[in-house]
């Protein structure tokens, strides 16, 4: 009736996903749903909420790029966001680099910022160290 469905996720990125948005201590009706066949990607996961939260879509973005996110209303999908890599991340992904402010200073926030869509690669805002997707 009322609720969210986050849709198209990568096989075996729902459980992160689901652990992530702190889902197993919800008070409310939740259903994962993994593996299902998708005529798009093969296999996909699903989340369905039977409630509205507040979700960082920076974060789910990061985890896979590709997912949609149905928010409904009275039966009925009242708004459909599809995701991408976001431009900036803060305090999502660690910086590996010794030397970096951000590893010296525990206050100081970790900022990333999208250089290559296509690899998935970040760089620090203090120190220009890549991360890829794929180590995070």
């Amino acid at each position: 009736n009322k609720g969210i469905v986050i849709d198209h996720i990568k096989a075996g990125r729902g459980i992160k996903i689901f652990n992530y948005l702190g889902l197993d201590n919800a008070d409310f009706t939740v259903a994962l749903i993994m593996n299902a066949p998708s005529l798009k990607l093969g296999r996909k996961d699903i989340i369905k909420i039977e409630n509205v939260i507040d979700i960082d879509y920076t974060v789910l973005g990061l985890i896979d790029p590709n997912i949609t996110i149905d928010i409904i209303e009275n039966e009925v999908i009242k708004e459909k966001i599809n995701l991408k890599l976001p431009e900036r991340v803060e305090n999502a992904i660690t910086c590996k680099n010794p030397r970096c402010i951000t590893s010296i200073e525990k206050n100081a926030p970790q900022v990333f910022y999208l250089v290559d869509e296509k690899k998935g690669e970040y760089r620090c805002q203090y120190c220009d160290e890549a991360s890829r997707l794929s180590e995070v």
